[in-house]
């Protein structure tokens, strides 16, 4: 009996692999997707908004199987064309930038022509390297200039007479310089937010050694907001609430340590003042009052205009920020007024700003992101958290209840602006659906350019085979 010859071993299908030219061509759709994150997500950009930039570029430049992952001050593409064949992956660190609303609205027009199809990636890629090396559009020293006046329109909104306008606008100034300075001797923040805390601390001492009727506690507090990281908490926030918890972690602990440095040069230069012999009473950490409604509308429009030109914002836009904020901090003044507390009085002005940042933006031609922090500027949670981590070391009950306070106005500032835009964009969809239903029919031309690209893409994907 003959042996059974054996079985023959089944052939296994090794899948080609990628050519060189296109494992290239991957690469640099990525590497593009990945610096348009890193720019955005350096300039304050939420963790959620920054992952769906990547995808859009990605697929925009015809790069299929994507997946874009941020990790606070990491990001990671990889793209896998099949289960058979290994991923591709590309990790950028994402490093510190000095924001520039300018260079991120540049990046959003040219997002929004890559998805459109008025570019091909290789002119992304070239006018993306335009912005990234172009220097910011205004002077360092009017950058200061403005970051005084927001000063003066933040103490006009606490409640601030005169001199503590002045007072504000002229440390918020020399607060910068000197931040700039021990900024490019790469000297780390916390030690920026000490020796900031620490300057605005001694020129509150100045002030009350003079015969001038001014509170200590009030010139502290308007000459400190600009050190308070009150848009990185809402930021945090903003994670937190997408789907981003480690990213919301991390940029938590990144605003409890600025404002920690802060704490630290207040209590200093209140030692100093002890040890020259300055008497200043009984401190109010964040002690402020609520001015009347006009001059809060006045100083909040002015202190939200002031920063987002402090942040190389589009001069188109100041306007139209200023007037979104005036209209958001009245609202917020008369819910107040009214016996709303200060969460849901916040939330009220956040949902405001929401609802009217998408429009305003989409009518300046900016993101929404500009419109909404720069109009949360005059509602400064920043106060609470400075408030609270101050009053740790004497009081334990008031500082929980204050830093209750700070969450509870950050999470009611991030969830309104996040629900204003969630509701204004079908929102603006079926107001033009209407619009257009109310012009009648064109006897010449369809209604608007955009009806010619949506046609245009239309017969190329019937004309696409498959």
């Amino acid at each position: 009996m003959s042996a059974t010859p054996p079985e023959p071993p089944e052939e296994t299908v090794v899948p080609a692999p990628r050519g060189t030219r296109e494992t290239r061509e991957i690469a640099a759709t990525m590497n593009l997707a990945l610096r348009i994150g890193e720019l955005l997500l350096s300039s304050g950009a939420g963790a959620s908004d920054v992952s769906a930039a990547m995808s859009n570029v990605a697929w925009a430049s015809g790069l299929r199987g994507v997946t874009a992952d941020v990790m606070f001050t990491e990001l990671t593409m990889s793209h896998q064309p099949a289960p058979e064949e290994p991923a591709l992956i590309q990790i950028r660190q994402v490093r510190y930038r000095e924001v520039d609303y300018g260079h991120l609205t540049a990046v959003d027009h040219l997002i929004r022509d890559l998805v459109e199809g008025r570019l091909d990636r290789a002119e992304a890629t070239s006018r993306l390297n335009k912005i990234i090396s172009t220097g910011h559009s205004r002077p360092r020293w009017s950058v200061t200039v403005a970051l005084g006046v927001m000063g003066g329109g933040v103490g006009m909104v606490l409640g601030g007479d005169v001199l503590v306008v002045a007072v504000a606008a002229a440390a918020a100034m020399l607060v910068d310089r000197l931040q700039r300075q021990m900024g490019r001797r790469r000297l780390p923040t916390f030690y920026q937010q000490v020796a900031g805390g620490l300057l605005a601390t001694l020129i509150a001492v100045g002030v009350d050694s003079t015969s001038a009727d001014v509170s200590p506690s009030l010139v502290i507090s308007t000459s400190i907001v600009m050190l308070l990281a009150g848009v990185n908490f809402l930021g945090a926030i903003q994670d937190a609430l997408t789907g981003f918890p480690v990213t919301a972690g991390a940029r938590i602990l990144e605003a409890f340590l600025a404002t920690a440095g802060v704490v630290a040069g207040v209590s200093g230069g209140l030692q100093i003042a002890d040890v020259i012999g300055v008497d200043l009473g009984r401190l109010d950490p964040g002690a402020y009052a609520i001015a009347d409604i006009p001059v809060m509308v006045v100083g909040g429009a002015i202190a939200a205009a002031a920063y987002a030109f402090s942040a190389y914002a589009p001069l188109r836009a100041l306007t139209p920020i200023a007037a979104v904020a005036a209209v958001a901090i009245a609202l917020y003044a008369g819910a107040y007024n009214r016996g709303f507390g200060i969460a849901w009085s916040s939330a009220l002005a956040a949902l405001l700003l929401g609802l009217a940042g998408y429009p305003v933006a989409a009518r300046a031609r900016i993101p929404a992101l500009v419109v909404v922090a720069a109009g949360i500027t005059p509602f400064l949670p920043g106060l609470s958290i400075y408030r609270g981590l101050t009053l740790l070391a004497t009081d334990s009950s008031a500082a929980l209840l204050a830093m209750v306070n700070a969450a509870a106005i950050a999470i009611a500032l991030s969830s309104g602006a996040i629900l204003g835009e969630y509701v204004a964009q079908p929102i603006r969809r079926e107001a033009r659906r209407l619009e257009s239903k109310l012009a009648g029919p064109r006897l010449v031309g369809p209604h608007t350019a955009r009806a010619v690209n949506g046609l245009r893409r239309r017969r190329a994907r019937n004309r696409t085979p498959g």
